[in-house]
């Protein structure tokens, strides 16, 4: 039996390790304009040896040095006005001015009273500005209006705060109930009590605005509106039947009235029992079936599919919607007479240089051992900040002038015309790995004549057709969607029959091929599609 005994072994082995600066390199990189601005930004607050140029302001050192050059010459002056001990110049009533006494008097915080001295909190401008309502927000605030009982109105606040981004509630009673006893005030109170307070809460939810937040899945949400609508129209019916008929001037256009009021009821009805019992069906879109299995004409089914069609699936997406993100072009397309030039787009990010002053300290006799330790790790640091920025700006023009020559067509015509291109075939003529091209492209955009385009658009694979013209994934996808969206939707093109008609438009694809592609689209098969009307 071998016993276990601690051993020491060497081994040399080759691996790859990414220095500091190498990882900044990389990280600079893949930062669009907006992103290095704000890098920019933190490191001219943390790196004091790095300093932004700025034309209408001068520098430091300038300041600096102009002042020890009046110094110098104040000094100059004063002695050779002693040696020639010219006549005194005329007073200046400017230089009599004692500044000192003048900020002891009027600036000096002890002849300040404490009320005026004292620095009053001032709302930031940010308090200002509008703020979108989110769906946490709009129900909070219908709660506020409410008069509820603690307990109650804790358990709405927990079920708001528990809902998604489209208005469910995804966790079960069970589990909402473990999650609401872990408060401290609620912990005493018992499972049983805090399961009824929690179901209390939900049906308290779903009476909230917009209809159908606080429903578990599609079916409850669609169910939660019908609802509500219905409730609305039996007001409705309810106020006319209190009104007398006969004194009614519009006797007929009152029936008009009625007759329109009693099919939009009818069909909220049919659309329940859709929503509540077939919601599988109508996914099918087949009338027939759809109608048989409700027990309803083909009509009816009609009318309550296009009622069901009026309603939000998602309803908490009125309110939490995203927010316009903002884009600033990195580069720009620019065509000057024949030739196509890329420009770097410069305008906003800020001009970096070297501080003269740090410099001067680095070789002063007087400057402590730590402090030039200091300042020489900051300049290296600011050093290979600049570095990697050159770089970053070498590397997205190469990348985008690969872009443009291969892609010129596309430039002067559209998107018709833009011709498939790998980043690998870009990485090798440009002479750097595929990962830096990624990442030369990533989140950053152009301005185009065909608009402001994302990088990674100009990037698609081909299919080879018959005659050997490669046309990109992102065209044969916009071809298949199009022959679809001008198909009869009595008779929906089968896959067979999309890749047949892309054939006689010289594009080679498999049926397997063309039904990936729909897929990616999120559009439904043939039998999906099919509309049956009776």
């Amino acid at each position: 039996m071998a016993l276990l005994q601690p051993k020491l072994n060497l081994k040399v082995s080759q691996r790859q390790v990414l220095t500091p600066g190498l990882m900044q390199m990389v990280s600079v990189l893949a930062l669009n304009n907006l992103e290095l601005k704000e890098m920019i930004d933190a490191e001219l607050v943390e790196n004091p040896v790095l300093e932004e140029i700025d034309e209408s302001v001068p520098m430091l050192d300038e300041v600096a040095s102009r002042q020890e050059r009046h110094e110098r010459e104040d000094r100059l002056e004063h002695v050779e006005g002693v040696a020639e001990e010219p006549a005194a110049p005329p007073k200046d009533s400017f230089n009599e001015i004692d500044f000192g006494s003048y900020f002891q008097e009027y600036l000096d915080p002890g002849y300040r009273t404490q009320p005026e001295f004292e620095e009053s909190e001032k709302p930031s401008f940010e308090n200002f500005l509008s703020q979108p309502t989110t769906l946490t927000d709009h129900l909070s605030w219908q709660l506020g209006t409410l008069t509820l009982d603690p307990a109650l109105e804790k358990a709405v606040e927990f079920i708001i705060g528990n809902l998604d981004e489209n208005g469910y509630l995804a966790a079960s009673d069970e589990e909402l109930t473990e999650a609401y006893l872990q408060f401290p005030e609620i912990r005493d109170m018992g499972k049983d009590a805090a399961m009824e307070l929690v179901r209390r809460g939900i049906d308290l939810v779903q009476q909230l605005d917009p209809a159908g937040v606080g429903a578990r899945d599609l079916r409850e949400c669609l169910l939660i509106q019908i609802a509500a609508q219905q409730q609305e129209f039996a007001q409705v019916f309810a106020r006319q039947a209190a009104e007398p008929a006969e004194e009614d001037p519009h006797r007929s256009f009152r029936a008009e009235a009625e007759a329109q009021l009693e099919e939009r009821r009818r069909s909220m009805e049919v659309a329940a029992r859709i929503v509540d019992r077939h919601l599988q069906l109508l996914q099918k879109r087949d009338m027939k079936d759809l109608a048989r299995a409700a027990q309803v004409t083909v009509a009816e089914a009609h009318a309550g599919v296009e009622f069901i069609r009026t309603l939000d699936p998602r309803p908490g997406r009125l309110y939490n919607r995203e927010q316009t993100r903002l884009i600033e072009p990195d580069v720009v397309f620019v065509k000057r007479g024949a030739e196509w030039v890329v420009s770097m787009n410069e305008e906003e990010l800020p001009s970096l240089r070297l501080s003269q002053r740090y410099r001067r300290m680095l070789v002063a006799e007087g400057t402590d051992k730590e402090v030039k330790e200091y300042v020489k790790e900051r300049f290296r640091s600011a050093l290979q900040l600049m570095r990697n920025i050159a770089q970053r700006k070498s590397t997205i023009l190469r990348t985008c002038e690969v872009i443009v020559r291969r892609q010129q067509e596309f430039l002067e015509v559209g998107v018709e015309a833009l011709r498939p291109m790998m980043i690998k075939e870009v990485a090798e003529e440009i002479g750097v790995h595929p990962s830096t091209v990624s990442r030369a492209v990533a989140n950053k955009y152009a301005h185009t004549p065909q608009g402001v385009i994302e990088l990674r658009f100009f990037f698609s694979e081909g299919s080879n057709g018959p005659e050997g013209a490669d046309t990109p994934l992102l065209v044969l996808k916009r071809k298949v969607r199009k022959l679809i969206e001008d198909e009869d939707p009595r008779r929906p093109l089968t896959d067979d029959q999309l890749a047949a008609m892309l054939k006689a438009q010289g594009i080679q694809l498999t049926r397997r091929t063309v039904a990936k592609y729909r897929e990616d689209m999120n559009i439904p098969s043939t039998h999906q599609r099919r509309r049956r009307d009776g």
